[in-house]
């Protein structure tokens, strides 16, 4: 077999493959390095505007995946791939996979409908999905939060729009409610008013509105009060365990029997 006569009828071929290999590789390569140049510049932008960090998040990551599209359709131009050929094919891979995948459809649809209508941001604390957490990021399909044990949750878009969304963050106030057993026999009056005083002095309370103690029901074993101091969101827990510790030091500082 004569090598020199094939090398010869099939260099240019060989040439001609070899350089488009390169050329994709350097396609892939510096479109890459552009596309993350591009969203880092996006990204800038919406941060130098004060863009909500969910909104920042969501369109880098739609930009990010059309840019990326569109490097691999120019790639398999510059291999002779017909693009419009492979544009219809990509169209019904689309609904071929729409129509098996709705629901992931669906988490997208809702994904936007929750930037739209904004119930929640990134950092609120909220319950929604059977979950309860802080918001760390909305992304294309799915919302993660953070639970206050520190695991963390992804949650599908749709079963987050589609269920209840109580946020706890975004309100001006909340109210802690606790209960205090008194046994028959105590000064109601005299110990409503001893709570309702060591209340207003705790930390992170609010004066306006004013704590409320009374009678929440009777008991067989004597009066229920109801105790609620009101504080801001963030200082929720802190106030619940201090009204626990301030219900047991009033107990004993006036000497009440266990009921």
């Amino acid at each position: 077999m004569d090598f020199s006569a094939l090398w010869n009828t099939y260099q240019p071929s060989i040439v001609n493959y070899l350089i488009l290999i390169v050329s994709a590789i350097l396609m892939w390569t510096g479109g890459r390095w552009l596309i993350g140049f591009v969203i880092s510049m996006i990204r800038r932008a919406l941060i130098a505007r004060h863009a909500d960090p969910t909104l920042q998040n969501y369109l880098t990551s739609i930009i990010s995946v059309g840019l990326n599209v569109i490097l691999i359709v120019a790639i398999l131009a510059r291999f002779g791939v017909e693009t419009t050929s492979f544009a219809a094919l990509i169209a019904a891979a689309g609904l071929a996979i729409g129509l098996a995948w709705g629901g992931l459809l669906a988490n997208f649809a809702a994904g936007a409908f929750l930037l739209v209508l904004r119930p929640f941001k990134v950092g609120d604390l909220i319950k929604a999905g059977g979950s309860l957490g802080v918001v760390e990021e909305i992304g294309l399909f799915s919302t993660t939060m953070i639970t206050p044990d520190g695991i963390r949750v992804m949650i599908g878009n749709g079963k987050v729009f589609n269920d209840n969304i109580e946020n706890f963050s975004n309100t001006p106030r909340r109210r802690v409610d606790r209960t205090m057993q008194l046994p028959h026999g105590v000064d109601v009056d005299a110990t409503i008013a001893r709570v309702k005083a060591d209340l207003i002095a705790l930390p992170n309370v609010l004066a306006t509105p004013e704590p409320s103690v009374w009678v929440f029901d009777i008991m067989p074993v004597g009066p229920l009060l109801c105790v609620r101091p009101f504080c801001l969101p963030e200082h929720y827990w802190s106030v619940y365990q201090a009204t626990n510790d301030l219900i047991l030091r009033v107990g004993g500082d006036l000497g009440l029997p266990i009921p």
